[in-house]
């Protein structure tokens, strides 16, 4: 079992023909993933990634053909607004958005109209979601530090995403979705909304939640785990112990400000609400079996 990409994706590639995205589409045609379509307007009716997949100038033609079900994006910043907005509108019901760089103001706009139209956005500014198994992956996680199991990732870090999966794969544990939410200020979905896909999932046993300082986002997913998740074995790592008040660091949505957002804000919430909190993504694993995880 997964959540949001899985053997039922059929994946449609917004920018397939650009250099990202034919590079990370193949990755994901080799690791599994059905891209049934990509999108480049104006080179509708060529084939991408050495015939294997149709090319259409719209979402909408693509969907109407095809039947894609989720999409991923690879379009420059300032078009991956619009990317988002016309996947929404043709009805994909699950939006991938790995461009970084976008102003927070056009994502604004964008995260209102996939959430009007019932979609799910993650991203901008992300890796991406991988269910292991050569069942989906969709983004830019690599597929080697991935291993089938029980323990679902939500992460605000791709590189600490990547650093915490392959810890866990190399002390033999496996994921069932590992979910890169991205670290914009503003994004499609929140680590509490991945917490209750989680929760709702019966074959993820087990959370790892990777966050950073800067907003209320961890805060907000400790209390959602103190009430909905008690007794789910649980670990988390917060980025960012040292950063000064003030400074970005990493991300633009990583920033102290006003006192608040701290890593010890942070951690201190999701250890009231019971969950572990690592000093470093290599003792992830530890704490998972310290916290009852026996997968």
């Amino acid at each position: 079992m997964s959540i949001l990409v899985g053997r039922e994706t059929r994946l449609l590639v917004q920018g397939i023909t650009g250099r990202e995205g034919e590079f990370h589409s193949r990755q994901s045609l080799e690791y599994g993933t059905r891209i049934v379509a990509g999108v480049t307007p104006g080179k509708g009716g060529r084939r991408a990634l050495d015939g294997r997949v149709p090319v259409f100038d719209t979402v909408a033609d693509a969907v109407a053909a095809t039947g894609a079900n989720a999409s991923v994006i690879y379009v420059p910043a300032p078009g991956a607004p619009d990317a988002v907005m016309e996947a929404a509108e043709a009805g994909i019901a699950t939006i991938v958005c790995i461009t970084e760089g976008i102003p927070a103001l056009d994502m604004l706009t964008a995260v209102e109209v996939a959430r009007d139209r019932g979609a799910t956005l993650i991203g901008p500014n992300c890796p991406g979601a991988t269910s292991p198994g050569s069942q989906a992956k969709v983004g830019i996680i690599p597929a080697s530090i991935h291993r089938p199991g029980g323990v679902g990732v939500v992460s605000r870090s791709g590189t600490l995403t990547y650093e915490a999966v392959q810890a866990m794969t190399d002390a033999g544990i496996g994921q069932s979705t590992c979910v890169g939410i991205g670290g914009d200020p503003i994004i499609g979905t929140t680590f509490t909304e991945i917490l209750r896909l989680f929760h709702d999932d019966p074959e993820t046993e087990a959370i790892v939640l990777i966050g950073e300082i800067g907003g209320a986002a961890e805060e907000e997913a400790a209390a959602f785990a103190a009430e909905h998740l008690r007794g789910t074995p649980m670990a988390a790592f917060i980025a960012g112990r040292t950063a000064p008040s003030g400074r970005r660091m990493g991300h633009a949505g990583a920033i102290i400000s006003g006192g608040s957002g701290t890593a010890a804000d942070k951690i201190a919430a999701l250890e009231a609400a019971g969950i572990r909190v690592a000093g470093s993504p290599t003792e992830l694993p530890r704490l998972l079996r310290e916290s009852g995880y026996r997968g």
